[in-house]
């Protein structure tokens, strides 16, 4: 069977985000996935309404259930939504449920790039504290990573969050300049050991971000090195991005959805 990436996130009634986007994203890398629902949200490809987060527990039988059942060879989260549901996931590699070594890649969701909340941020941010030790890579847009890290500087908050566990973070620039290409930092262990630079496209994307992460989370199942898992995703979300599908092809603003089949 093909490695299986556990996916933890929420799932997006559009499509476009979320769920959906973790199980096109891995089969696209060559991996299998298999999820645990984190939420409900109610949401288009345009906007945030609402959510329902899981119970913990549900969430930790949903896990359990396919750990004890397929070969996981990586994690990937996306939004958990509450405390409790953090301090679900973060008991599972305590307690070794999850084997210790597993490649895990953290996108650390606060808000959803469609606009609207998906949890209390201050909350959140607080609660992530105990996965940043668990976490191979973490993958937080610019505001998440400020958040996280309580700094500005981008660098100085890449190197903040190293220094509290976890190995390596991968710094994009695309929030903060809506023009220009993207800058993207991987560091690992308080050191930039990979640079790349990303021709920006217009418009703005639903479900990038978490396919980017997600794709990761399947080359490391395959086997990839850190560096080549990240070098292969960045190829790879271009191309979905370039060929994306346009829900609203008369409002130029609208978000666009990344074709995860291309």
């Amino acid at each position: 069977m093909r490695p299986t990436v556990l996916c933890f996130s929420g799932l997006d009634p559009s499509g476009g985000a979320g769920l959906q986007a973790d199980i096109e994203s891995i089969g696209a890398a060559g991996a299998h996935a298999a999820v645990a629902c984190t939420a409900i949200t109610v949401q288009s490809s345009q906007a945030v309404f609402g959510f329902e987060p899981t119970s913990s527990e549900l969430l930790t039988a949903q896990a359990s259930a396919v750990l004890e059942d397929l070969p996981v060879a990586a994690i990937k989260s996306g939004m958990l939504g509450t405390v409790d549901n953090i301090k679900a996931l973060a008991n599972l590699f305590a307690t070794g449920k999850i084997a210790a070594g597993t490649p895990f890649v953290l996108d650390p969701v606060l808000v959803a790039n469609a606009g609207g909340s998906l949890g209390d941020k201050e909350t959140l941010v607080a609660a992530f504290e105990q996965l940043l030790p668990y976490a191979t890579l973490i993958t937080p847009n610019t505001h998440e990573l400020r958040a996280l890290a309580g700094l500005d500087d981008l660098h100085d908050c890449a190197k903040r969050l190293n220094e509290k566990g976890v190995k390596a973070v991968l710094v994009k620039t695309s929030h903060d300049f809506e023009s220009g290409d993207i800058e993207q930092f991987l560091y690992v262990d308080g050191a930039i050991a990979h640079t790349s630079i990303i021709t920006r496209l217009e418009g703005e994307f639903h479900g990038s971000g978490c396919s980017l992460a997600s794709h990761i989370a399947g080359r490391l199942a395959m086997g990839d090195t850190l560096i080549d898992a990240v070098t292969n995703a960045d190829a790879w979300i271009i191309k979905t991005l370039q060929h994306a599908d346009v829900p609203h092809p008369n409002n130029p603003k609208a978000q666009l959805i990344p074709n995860r089949f291309i």
